[in-house]
């Protein structure tokens, strides 16, 4: 199997979010998986259409179909996530990912797709959504069992990304080793040289904080990161209004540290 056109299409976690900022520019697992297949594949071209904030369904109006124009032989589509920390009609939901995954497996490319990280061990409401996140992850189950050409990396059962070390101070977007691990498992289910089964494994312990820490730290939490949140999903506005894909076009991979010709 090889690949030439990588196209990348999702939210905040596939552009990248928390690994950079805006003035450096994201990096992001499928940037990171970018440059690992790029090693294997020097003429590979890659596209990233993600947007931070975009549910499904707007994945589906706005970049399914740029994305397929490009003529991909891989795509990553980890979708849903949004959904399901906001409330949403599920079966809705559901047609939505039929539709886009129905419409990537047409085309005949490798679909990288993934289950989600177990939030209830991780942020302080995740319990709440934790029958909505099984859900998701049972539906991603089916679709890469639906489509022989879908790649599925499961990251529910990744002991590494339960550690809040994997994570950025919001808890929602991964930290720069939380997106080296998720980039590392899309490697070792697409069977890429040099990738190996123990990208999801524990890190090295450390000691518990004591439990009124880390009352004091989810408190802290609530307020610096899930209020802002919530006020934006009540004025119905997202973190992606108005903002444009990082990388539009297919164009060629440069590894971090090297700079263009």
């Amino acid at each position: 199997m090889t690949f030439s056109r990588f196209v990348a299409i999702g939210d905040s976690q596939t552009e990248g979010m928390c690994d950079g900022d805006d003035a450096a520019g994201y990096r992001g697992w499928a940037d990171r998986l970018a440059e690992h297949l790029a090693a294997d594949y020097p003429d590979l071209q890659y596209a990233n259409l993600a947007i931070r904030g975009k549910n499904t369904r707007k994945t589906r109006d706005e970049q399914l179909e740029r994305a397929i124009a490009l003529e991909p032989d891989l795509v990553a589509a980890p979708l849903g996530m949004n959904d399901v920390i906001g409330r949403t009609d599920f079966a809705a939901l559901h047609a939505d990912l039929t539709y886009i995954y129905d419409r990537l497996a047409e085309t005949g490319a490798t679909v990288v797709i993934s289950t989600f990280p177990d939030v209830a061990r991780t942020i302080p409401f995740g319990r709440r959504i934790e029958d909505r996140l099984l859900w998701l992850n049972s539906a991603m189950h089916g679709f890469a069992e639906k489509h022989e050409n879908f790649v599925l990396v499961d990251l529910y059962t990744a002991p590494a990304l339960i550690d809040l070390r994997s994570w950025s101070r919001d808890r929602l977007h991964a930290s720069p080793s939380g997106h080296e691990r998720f980039a590392a498992g899309a490697a070792y289910a697409l069977g890429l040289p040099g990738s190996t089964p123990d990208w999801g494994y524990p890190l090295v312990p450390e000691g518990h904080p004591n439990p009124l820490i880390r009352t004091l730290r989810d408190a802290s939490w609530l307020v610096e990161f899930f209020t802002p949140w919530f006020i934006r999903k009540v004025r119905g506005r997202s973190l992606g209004d108005g903002r444009s894909p990082k990388r539009p076009e297919l164009t060629p991979v440069i590894p971090p540290g090297v700079a263009a010709d």
